[in-house]
């Protein structure tokens, strides 16, 4: 499929700079990109390869001054990495609309509700009660159970599973392996120092524009709902306990865990192999480093890093003392030698 200078600079509202009739046809990174390619140029560190590229387009920020006279078809505007994140969405999206119909062989069972423009990948099995809304994409070997809901233009990739009674909402990603609503972890200890499972009877709520990451789990709640709420962003391998929500725009990096029942507050930032602590309150826009483990709440704004965790500019402060450790430790055996010589004169 191409596209031409003009129709993506209408797209993203760009400033053109060339032939407004160049085509492209795919994307390249912009020290690889061949003719009929589009790049951009985000990271100063890559200017060199602006004067080299073989792209025939590429989107460079308004605020760019050009060291050489260029030849390729530049389009401005006032970010272009989030530009051309504009335009991969547009590229997948008209992609994945083209993916309709129900392949075979598939379970669907007779009480399962679609939508318009939906697609259902071979090999899924459809539980009862079960409602998609249109034009979303179930790819194949995923089970999908008992009441679940599924909202429009959500995209469910190949492996996913999703347990009874949960809700996805419209616009949602969650890729191969993900397991949605699996049993949370409760078992009570017993005098014979057993454990008794203790039923898990809620369920799982994903919010609008949600992306879950592959092999990713979140448990159902005991009672009640898990929540991810709108435009969470939860990278690979994420660990999500029963009762746990997630606040809007909060973005998750691999490897983390978060245990039962913690409130994580909206446009919260977590790190890779962070760990959470239950029952926890964590404030809005706090921010979380990679490999903290993080047994208190925390205030809005804050930022921890560490293990216990606490605050960032203090772990800094602390980590240039234990730095120095070694050339304070001489010094005091050497103050010590002064002292134990200064006291031997007085004798």
């Amino acid at each position: 499929m191409n596209y031409s200078a003009q129709q993506i600079a209408l797209l993203i509202n760009g400033k053109l700079e060339g032939n407004p009739e160049t085509t492209i046809s795919s994307f390249g990174k912009i020290e690889e990109a061949k003719t009929g390619q589009l790049s951009f140029l985000a990271n100063p560190k890559y200017e060199e390869y602006l004067y080299t590229t073989g792209a025939s387009i590429i989107l460079i920020n308004d605020s760019l001054e050009l060291k050489q006279k260029l030849t390729t078809t530049i389009i401005r505007v006032p970010d272009a990495y989030s530009a051309f994140a504009v335009l991969l969405t547009k590229y997948q999206e008209t992609v994945v609309d083209q993916i309709n119909g129900i392949q075979d062989p598939v379970f669907i069972a007779k009480t399962v509700k679609l939508g318009k423009n939906t697609f259902i990948g071979a090999f899924s099995y459809i539980s009862d009660g079960v409602q998609i809304d249109d034009g979303a994409k179930i790819f194949p070997n995923t089970f999908i159970g008992t009441n679940v809901k599924i909202g429009n233009n959500s995209i469910l990739h190949a492996g996913v599973r999703i347990y009874n009674d949960c809700v996805i909402g419209s616009n949602v990603i969650i890729h191969s392996g993900a397991i949605i609503g699996s049993d949370g972890f409760g078992f009570a200890p017993q005098t014979d120092g057993s454990f008794k499972k203790i039923p898990q009877l809620g369920n799982v709520i994903i919010e609008d524009d949600v992306e879950i990451g592959s092999n990713s789990t979140i448990d159902r709640a005991t009672m009640g709902s898990t929540i991810i709420k709108k435009g969470a962003k939860l990278d690979n391998l994420i660990q999500v306990a029963h009762n746990v929500e997630i606040g809007s725009n909060t973005v998750i990096a691999a490897q983390a865990g978060i245990s039962g029942s913690t409130k994580i507050g909206a446009s919260v930032m977590i790190g890779g192999q962070a760990g959470i602590v239950g029952h926890l309150h964590i404030g809005d826009a706090t921010r979380i480093a990679a490999q903290s483990g993080v047994s208190k709440s925390t205030k809005p704004k804050t930022t921890v890093t560490g293990s216990p965790a606490f605050d960032y500019v203090a772990a800094l402060r602390s980590q240039a003392l234990i730095r120095n450790l070694p050339e304070l430790e001489k010094r005091i055996k050497e103050l010590e030698l002064m002292v134990k010589q200064l006291l031997q004169e007085k004798v």
